[in-house]
């Protein structure tokens, strides 16, 4: 299989730079960097993809199984890895991605060796002593409107998700992206997203970690950017000035710099 056409691979920046490695969320496609990208290109190689089911990566490919859990989604990533013989690589991954590349990291120690994790969440439900943000009644409340009108629900939480009211243009573009995805799919990847549980996941990880969370954010609300650094050995939080759940549209300059401080720290 060709993977590069698979996952729609593109390849930026520096030839001989350290290489990036940047993950879109769910309903989301490498487009969503291209505010940050260019920044990045200067001193690094900067790989983009899309996840199978995502943007313009192949349909074909599509695996309701293998995408029913972050485990594919983790696939893709090292595939992508293998292909282009990426190592010493630093995985930024935004939203459910950041558990994504938790996951891969864990597999493949020898390619992945720093993660970003831009507003992630390990669980977005409530639980014992953890607040996710969202109680099962609500995420159930969610995926039924998400699977029974997704155009709708696209409409109308995109805007909520990317925050900035004051900024519409950001909202309709996210709900461009989360509109031009195939529905079925979508629904398989919201599920994959909103169910899952990596908080025992972070205590595997063994490489340098930077999260980033923004000051206000309906989907990662501050208590689950303390609790990844809580969890996550050595790890390093740093609050954006910026709202909603997507910082590299609504602030990314803020964005690369704090990704670029952190690997000159690194």
């Amino acid at each position: 299989m060709d993977i590069r056409r698979r996952n729609n691979v593109t390849v930026t920046g520096r030839v001989d730079g350290p290489v990036l490695l940047l993950a879109h969320g769910f309903g989301c496609d490498q487009n969503m960097w291209r505010l940050v990208a260019p920044t990045l290109a200067e001193s690094y190689r900067v790989v983009l993809f899309d996840y199978v089911g995502s943007g313009r990566a192949d349909p074909s490919a599509w695996d309701e199984r293998r995408y029913s859990s972050l485990e594919g989604y983790a696939q893709d990533v090292l595939e992508v890895c293998e292909e282009l013989d990426l190592r010493d690589v630093t995985f930024v991954g935004h939203s459910v991605s950041a558990m994504v590349g938790v996951l891969a990291a864990a597999k493949a120690p020898q390619r992945l060796s720093r993660l970003v994790m831009v507003a992630p969440s390990p669980c977005y439900i409530d639980d014992d002593g953890y607040r996710g943000g969202f109680s099962a009644e609500d995420i159930d409340e969610l995926l039924e409107s998400l699977e029974s009108n997704y155009l709708g629900w696209s409409a109308a939480m995109a805007p909520v998700i990317m925050g900035n009211a004051d900024r519409p243009e950001l909202g309709q573009e996210l709900t461009a992206s989360f509109c031009a995805t195939d529905p079925h799919m979508a629904g398989v990847f919201a599920r994959t997203t909103f169910l899952s549980d990596s908080r025992q996941d972070l205590k595997t990880v063994a490489v340098p970690t930077l999260i980033l969370e923004c000051r206000q954010d309906v989907i990662a609300p501050p208590e689950v950017g303390a609790y990844v650094r809580d969890t996550v050995p050595g790890s390093r939080l740093v609050t954006l000035e910026a709202t909603g759940h997507c910082p590299q549209l609504s602030a990314p300059q803020a964005t690369a710099r704090a990704i670029t401080d952190f690997l000159g720290q690194a």
